[in-house]
């Protein structure tokens, strides 16, 4: 989806109309329909999402913030295809999804780079593992690595590396095999806030400049409000959505955006969802 920038100077209702417009004549690439999932155990039926209803739209930076334990990551697997949905159904791109599929890249809340393989080796992963060309990809890969501020740390070993700088490789190997879309659980939580906080902006710039769709998820209302397009806010365990916010900020963004009065009006209004609910960020 191409950024659009908005006046500033617009009262607040009529630039959450400019962002839903929008958001309603973009093509959706993700679409939920009573998905529900209900995990069988000895102790019997524990449900973990209530039915969801919702679309991601190509292109879009799609946030999840909901508190501990709500099923945000129970989603990002039932969109992966790595779980089955108890009820409803998902479609990616038009087409059921039904097994794992190859147009996701996922990444996790720690890097997760194999020590004993160097970091270009660690981005080619993918390839290795689904058996890809690698004349094909490995110069994707070293664009990537271009891309993130990698270039020239290739034959470098993860513990040589910052944890900021091994999360960016985390987000190459995601991007390598060019998926369409991009989850993301929680890929900055074990960041100091400093380093967290440049990793948000370089994750924007990095899904503006591949286009990808993202789906993020996180207990941090700030941090999706500055990184999102729409917020969706999910109530308790069995998670359901509580509301879904447009975020009618300008991109490319800056950390000054958090200073903007729709920012923090924003983050006010999603964090009274949580106020008789677990604490978040």
């Amino acid at each position: 989806m191409t950024p659009v920038t908005r006046p500033m100077n617009l009262p607040q209702s009529a630039r959450l109309r400019l962002v839903s417009d929008r958001a309603e004549a973009a093509a959706p690439e993700i679409t939920l329909s009573g998905v529900s999932k209900t995990y069988r155990t000895r102790d019997g039926e524990v449900p973990s999402l209530r039915p969801l209803d919702f679309r991601i739209n190509e292109g879009e930076f799609f946030v999840v913030v909901g508190p501990s334990g709500c099923g945000k990551s129970t989603l990002l697997k039932l969109i992966s295809g790595l779980l089955a949905p108890t009820t409803g159904e998902i479609t990616v791109g038009g087409e059921k999804v039904t097994k794992p599929h190859g147009n996701v890249g996922i990444v996790f809340q720690n890097a997760l780079l194999l020590p004993w393989r160097n970091i270009l080796a660690n981005v080619m992963l993918p390839i290795d593992m689904k058996r890809l060309p690698r004349d094909q990809h490995l110069p994707r890969a070293k664009g990537l690595l271009k891309l993130v501020g990698l270039e020239g740390f290739e034959k470098k070993l993860p513990w040589q590396l910052s944890g900021g700088m091994q999360q960016r490789a985390s987000i190459c190997r995601a991007l390598v095999h060019d998926p369409r879309i991009m989850l993301m659980d929680e890929p900055f939580g074990a960041l100091d806030a400093m380093t967290r906080e440049r990793m948000n902006v370089e994750l924007m710039r990095i899904q503006r400049e591949t286009g990808k769709t993202v789906l993020l998820i996180t207990h941090s209302i700030p941090e999706a409000v500055f990184l999102a397009d729409r917020v969706l806010v999910m109530t308790e365990r069995p998670g359901a959505i509580a509301a879904i916010y447009d975020v009618p900020l300008p991109r490319p963004r800056t950390l000054d955006a958090m200073a903007d009065p729709v920012f923090t009006d924003l983050v006010q209004r999603i964090r009274k969802h949580f106020l008789t609910q677990s604490t978040l960020d």
